[in-house]
């Protein structure tokens, strides 16, 4: 499905400097940036025009893979956390598609884009049709991830992937911040990732940040983790010269930090955005510093990305496209 001109008007391009090295670039979540044509920003959850396909979807591979989404048992007051920030903030942001309505200790949900309708009451699970993180992740299109803090340190303990860039939750499940993030190149060296756990651990409840991090991807496919990398691993060495335009797209993830009240997890969304290189060159600006962060991307952060079968032809076809369309910098 490709993305129409108010969605990419609404991409969260990444690239602020014509080259890439990886840092926390972290900022306020409620702070609205240019991104070089309309802007984006200000809202956790972010519902647009994929949200019943991506929504279906995400039910389609939970139906084939119950594993996507876990909760370790200690985490069950989190996941109600979880109920009430996104039913809340969906409400307020989206008054026209989601009222959230609570009378006598009960809360009546309604979410018009889904027919739904519901009436639960807050931490009685039996008041919901399934587990409450479950039910609430059945109408978002971020994955969540949810961190518990103990001992100084963060544990991923529960989540949800179903559109995740090469990773496993069931691998991860029960795995510390640090950990999880051991096999990234050249970010432990520039202490990337022992600054952002820092951050994470004084983050406190009411503050809410985010940053972007990207990657490419062959083919229009959210679903890119690491169980069905035989569905997806072999377009990388089948992609061609002639297919980068309308197959090699673009991978975002805004992701989100936001600390839970009563339960202090550290709530972690991530909304992935796909576009294809033939929809990124309408931006000759995005064009032309996509080129130059590839060109200048050292060798091991190319193979970490897995980029490194197409890289080389992709910055010569963007130099072409940028050289056609007189593409200047942003």
């Amino acid at each position: 499905m490709a993305n129409s001109p108010q969605a990419i008007a609404h991409f969260p391009f990444p690239f602020d400097q014509d080259s890439y090295m990886y840092s926390t670039n972290v900022e306020p979540a409620d702070q609205v940036r240019d991104n070089g044509m309309a802007g984006w920003g200000g809202r956790v959850y972010d519902v647009c025009e994929h949200y019943r396909d991506e929504i279906a979807l995400r039910n389609d591979i939970l139906s084939r893979d119950p594993l996507r989404c876990q909760v370790l048992p200690h985490m069950r007051e989190a996941t109600w956390d979880v109920v009430e920030h996104a039913t809340t903030s969906m409400a307020r942001d989206y008054p026209d598609w989601f009222t959230r309505e609570e009378r006598g200790g009960e809360v009546r949900w309604t979410n018009r884009l889904l027919d739904l309708e519901q009436v639960f009451t807050p931490g009685v699970e039996d008041t919901l049709p399934e587990e409450p993180f479950h039910w609430m992740m059945r109408q978002v299109q971020e994955d969540i991830e949810l961190l518990d803090q103990r001992g100084g340190a963060l544990y991923v303990d529960a989540g949800i992937l179903t559109f995740g860039a090469d990773w496993s939750l069931d691998f991860d499940l029960g795995m510390s911040f640090l950990e999880i993030h051991g096999p990234v190149p050249r970010a432990h060296e520039l202490g990337v990732f022992q600054r952002a756990h820092t951050f994470l651990l004084g983050l406190r409840a009411g503050q809410n940040y985010r940053r972007t991090n990207w990657t490419m991807t062959v083919g229009r496919r959210l679903d890119t983790v690491t169980e069905v990398y035989p569905e997806w691993g072999p377009d990388r060495a089948s992609l061609t010269y002639d297919e980068i335009g309308p197959r090699l797209h673009l991978r975002v993830e805004v992701q989100h930090f936001v600390r839970l009240p009563r339960s202090n997890a550290v709530m972690f969304p991530i909304r992935t955005y796909l576009i294809s290189l033939d929809e990124l060159c309408t931006v000759p600006a995005w064009s032309l510093r996509l080129e130059r962060v590839l060109a200048s991307l050292p060798d091991d952060l190319t193979d970490y990305k897995g980029l490194a079968r197409y890289r080389d032809m992709t910055v010569q076809w963007l130099a072409e496209r940028n050289a056609t369309l007189g593409a200047t910098a942003a």
